[in-house]
């Protein structure tokens, strides 16, 4: 049903390389997809790639991205991220997790994005989005994001996990909403075991 109402998902933040995909995906943690495209054109213009970043001036970079919120320890992060990339990859995201993860600034959840939406590895992202509608929904109980991942792992195909999230994704922010979720015009209402709005037709 979500790949009905989600025929074409996909990430929404705005890249055209793996450096920016990782950057921008670094810099949504606890903002919007939106804030950080607001930033990104220029933060990307300046510092084009991790040997440009990693010479910035922290205070450049903190003033770029002010708008996405924690901007201080977020441009320190970027600055890190990137010198590790050029110090230890000669400045190529890498494409395996463990060297994605030792960066500084990069859990799991973002490696798993730059991983399933770039190099298009079977990887299964986990935000907030993912992790309210996968409760509501009833397909996990877990505490905890890898615990999420590896319920919903365990119930697809390998070749569906990064499309699956991104349907998540967006589901969780047009309709599943965190407060007050739009059960009325759910797709998901007729099987849905939190839904809380009569079921339609």
């Amino acid at each position: 049903m979500l790949a009905q109402a989600y025929p074409e998902a996909t990430c929404e933040l705005n890249f055209t390389n793996p450096f920016e995909l990782l950057v921008a995906t670094a810099l949504s943690a606890q903002t919007t997809d939106v804030r950080v495209n607001t930033v990104t054109p220029e933060l990307f213009s300046r510092f084009p790639d991790a040997d440009a970043l990693a010479h910035a001036s922290h205070d450049e970079v903190a003033e770029i991205i002010r708008p996405v919120g924690m901007h201080n320890q977020k441009a320190k992060n970027l600055i890190n991220m990137a010198s590790s990339l050029v110090g230890s990859c000669d400045g190529q995201v890498p494409a395996d997790r463990d060297s994605l993860t030792a960066l500084a600034g990069v859990g799991r959840k973002t490696a798993n994005v730059v991983l399933g939406t770039w190099f298009r590895q079977p990887t299964m992202p986990v935000d907030t989005h993912v992790t309210r509608v996968a409760h509501a929904l009833g397909l996990s109980r877990g505490k905890t994001p890898l615990a999420i991942e590896k319920d919903l792992c365990a119930q697809l195909p390998e070749d569906t996990w990064v499309d699956f999230s991104h349907r998540m994704i967006l589901h969780g922010r047009r309709i599943c909403h965190a407060r007050t979720p739009d059960c009325g015009n759910c797709i998901l209402s007729r099987v849905c075991p939190s839904a809380t709005a009569p079921l339609r037709g």
